[in-house]
């Protein structure tokens, strides 16, 4: 099955998951969604308020490199390990 395939069904089973996984986790699951899906950060880091913001900003910043097809494989993996 091709990665793209592997990746969308991945997307779809993280909205299904038996139990919220941790924060650490779960922005794991957003920094390598982003990667996958938009490629490196560019974007400016949000503001010491906005703590979420920067939480997510530094979860896809640590992503930063990584090619976008080694994300979504990392992406499915961290998933399926969640399942």
């Amino acid at each position: 099955m091709p990665l793209q395939d592997d990746f969308d069904a991945a997307v779809a089973n993280s909205k299904k998951l038996a139990e919220r996984p941790d924060n650490t986790t779960l922005l794991k699951i957003y920094g390598l969604y982003k990667q996958a899906t938009v490629g490196d950060n560019t974007e400016k880091k949000p503001g010491f308020g906005d703590m979420v913001g920067r939480a997510k900003w530094d979860a896809w910043n640590a992503c930063k490199g990584t090619s976008q097809d080694d994300a979504k494989q990392q992406y499915v993996d961290l998933i399926q390990s969640l399942s």
